[in-house]
């Protein structure tokens, strides 16, 4: 099920980008490979965490029926 928007998808994979390139080149700790998870659902398109609180940023209608 999609749940993250084109928006918030962009955003994910920049800000991921950014923590683990920076982990990478040492400018921050070890923890910058947290990007990797905001990287993830911005790839696919889907956020576990909006589940349980019925978020969705994504405009793109569930289909009806089959």
């Amino acid at each position: 099920m999609f749940n993250v928007g084109t928006l918030d998808r962009f955003a994910r994979v920049i800000i991921g980008l950014a923590l683990i390139a920076a982990a990478w080149f040492g400018s921050i700790g070890a923890w910058g490979w947290i990007g990797l998870l905001p990287l993830f659902t911005g790839l696919i398109g889907s956020c576990p965490a909006y589940l349980p609180f019925g978020f969705n940023t994504c405009s793109m209608k569930p289909r009806k029926g089959g």
